[in-house]
């Protein structure tokens, strides 16, 4: 069993609903070194993708080739409050009850987060240059995301759940929310195309995404051809 990736992001309220990435952690290791770029962007632009279009309150499991993207994301408390998503991808053999497990606690732990950010009418809308996640802005903050200093703090405690959550055993001794997680039901996509919107492509997001270089996308395009396991999702 593995864990590729754990993420935290907000959402705001609009309709469609926009996410920027607050910290992320991704284990890389069983990619050669050529591929770790493209993959960790993919990644990142799936993670945002799932957390933008799955409900809020309603835990669902996406999967996508050979992967599972597990998110949980809350509404706001207000018509006009940030929500947050926390998005985990894993294998395919991942149980459930570990990942929504852990979710849950970083949603718990990380919504002072939420007070310390721009509001949704100052924060660009994803996909734009200043919102752009692999643009190098140096002010997190201005792109709607967390300072320097908390955005590390921040990704620090996901490496940490990242290597601990490799056996995901360790749900059962950290965790109090395993009542509840049984009594949830969890919604299951079978492809990501389920959680899209009525017409809509991945390919079109692909291509209209300003998240991916054009090496990525390039490379997206040939593992598609090649049936390759190194989209993620």
């Amino acid at each position: 069993m593995k864990v590729y990736s754990l993420s935290l992001l907000s959402v705001t309220p609009s309709s469609p609903a926009r996410a920027t990435m607050l910290g992320t952690s991704q284990d890389l290791s069983s990619y050669s070194f050529y591929q770790r770029g493209s993959v960790g962007e993919f990644m990142q632009f799936f993670t945002k993708t799932v957390a933008e279009r799955t409900p809020a309150n309603q835990p669902s499991s996406v999967e996508e080739n050979n992967y599972k993207a597990h998110v949980f994301r809350t509404a706001g408390r207000g018509p006009n409050s940030m929500g947050m998503a926390a998005v985990m991808i894993t294998d395919m053999e991942y149980p459930y009850r570990p990942a929504f497990s852990l979710l849950t606690k970083l949603l718990d732990e990380n919504a002072p987060l939420l007070a310390q950010l721009p509001s949704p009418s100052a924060a660009p809308s994803f996909g734009s240059a200043s919102a752009n996640a692999f643009g190098g802005n140096p002010s997190q903050a201005a792109a709607g995301g967390l300072p320097p200093a908390q955005k590390g703090k921040l990704e620090g405690t996901l490496a940490t759940y990242l290597t601990k959550y490799q056996d995901p055993k360790q749900a059962d001794t950290i965790m109090k929310v395993q009542k509840e997680l049984d009594e949830t039901k969890i919604v299951l996509h079978k492809t990501i195309e389920s959680v899209l919107e009525r017409g809509e492509k991945l390919d079109n997001l692909v291509e209209r995404s300003n998240a991916l270089s054009a090496q990525s996308k390039m490379f997206y395009k040939t593992a598609k051809k090649q049936n390759s396991c190194c989209v993620i999702m």
